[in-house]
């Protein structure tokens, strides 16, 4: 592993090297293009459906076979990320992204969804890896920040590829829109060949970790509270991100592109109330009130979001409803970090088990929402279940313990030599 010339003698100089400022425009250009293509396709969905004559379930599988992608190798790569190394696993994301710009050929619906499914891959290895490599670079507040970044980032490829999908379908096709938003791929993985180091302070052992090790990292409470918080939250995400223009288009009457822009304020709300949330991640050191008002609002905002008549009601409620499931995340991504005996080799089990159980959530919620609505003629039911997993949030933070930065994040494993 290559370390910044002036500071290969110094085994903590990557916190100090000003190279890290490139490590984390690497980071955060990744974040960016996972955001633009992961739900890049909802708001095209209603074409898709009429370009392919599929059912509204089949057609979910077009923005939950990704997750389901990144649910699966979520938890994996985290192990594997060990072995082959960051540098490695950022240029496996990369592509897996880079190939998305060949939605614009897809002949079929079903070589479509296997194109789409890539964006899991690249979300899997380049979110997965993005922990350990903050823990090398970074300095412990630095990483807080970084975090409520790269989520920024995040959130605002989301928002910017479900704001300008149905606009840009009408000026060059949906298929080809979908190329588009896979372009800065293709630009991040030569960067990323090019400038891309993982060397740091904290260097991976290279031996991997053991089932052993990851068994208790999983079994510790804190960590389990915390896979069903994220999941809880992003079952509503995904199935509204998904389904709210379509519901908004056939129940409300509203046009498909300002569906698409009601929508949109999910993650553009997102941008701001991440950053927020790590200025708060920062000042407070108890993640636990911080839990209990975000659920609140995403709770709150998520039963508005659908239940309310018009759009006058709707934008506040959807305002609402970002903020809540944005603003805990920093804190979420960094409070493994701070429990005792965390390496980067167990930060990449916990982000990658965070995937993995969301990833997992995320699939199925989206394919509900559709299902049920093929079934009872109304997207409100399935929509009614989605609301009611985001909750987990609220209750979350009041079962956390009190001193989980100082508890154990394994049982009985010594932190790795």
């Amino acid at each position: 592993m290559a370390n910044d010339p002036e500071d290969i003698s110094n085994p903590s100089a990557p916190a100090e090297s000003r190279y890290r400022f490139v490590i984390a425009a690497l980071v955060l250009g990744g974040h960016l293009s996972v955001g633009l293509n992961i739900f890049a396709v909802s708001p095209l969905l209603p074409l898709a459906i009429d370009e392919y004559d599929i059912s509204r379930a089949a057609a979910g599988l077009l923005v939950a076979l990704p997750l389901l992608v990144a649910a699966v190798l979520g938890l994996p790569s985290g192990i594997l990320i060990a072995r082959i190394g960051l540098r490695r696993a950022f240029i496996i994301g990369w592509t897996a992204v880079a190939m998305v710009s060949l939605s614009g050929a897809a002949p079929n619906f079903i070589t479509l969804l296997l194109l789409r499914s890539a964006t899991g891959l690249g979300f899997a290895f380049i979110l997965t890896a993005t922990g350990p490599l903050l823990m090398q670079w970074f300095r412990p507040k630095e990483v807080t920040v970084m975090n409520a970044l790269t989520t920024a980032a995040l959130s605002l490829g989301i928002a910017l590829s479900v704001t300008t999908a149905a606009p840009l379908a009408k000026v060059m096709g949906w298929q080809t829109a979908l190329t588009v938003f896979a372009l800065p791929g293709i630009a991040g993985l030569v960067a990323w060949l090019v400038l891309g180091r993982d060397s740091g302070g904290k260097s991976m052992t290279g031996a991997g970790i053991s089932l052993r090790e990851v068994g208790a990292v999983l079994r510790n409470r804190a960590v389990l509270l915390l896979l069903a918080a994220d999941a809880g939250i992003l079952v509503q995400y995904a199935a509204f991100t998904g389904w709210l223009p379509t519901f908004y288009n056939e129940d409300r009457g509203i046009s498909l592109s300002q569906a698409g822009f009601i929508t949109g304020l999910l993650p553009l709300v997102g941008v701001f109330a991440v950053l927020a949330g790590g200025v708060v991640a920062l000042r407070v050191a108890s993640p636990r009130a911080l839990f209990v008002a975000s659920g609140l609002l995403a709770g709150l905002g998520g039963l508005g979001a659908f239940l309310l008549p018009g759009p006058a009601l709707i934008y506040p409620a959807v305002v609402m409803m970002g903020i809540g499931s944005w603003v805990y995340v920093p804190k979420l991504l960094t409070l493994p970090m701070q429990m005792a005996g965390m390496t980067p080799e167990r930060v990449a089990v916990v982000w990658g088990s965070l995937l993995t159980f969301s990833g997992f959530a995320m699939f199925v919620s989206p394919i509900l929402v559709g299902g049920l609505r093929d079934i009872s003629g109304s997207f409100i039911p399935g929509l009614a279940i989605a609301a009611a997993a985001s909750w987990a949030l609220l209750v979350a933070g009041f079962l956390l313990p009190k001193n989980v930065t100082d508890s154990p994040a394994h049982t009985s494993q010594s932190p790795l030599r």
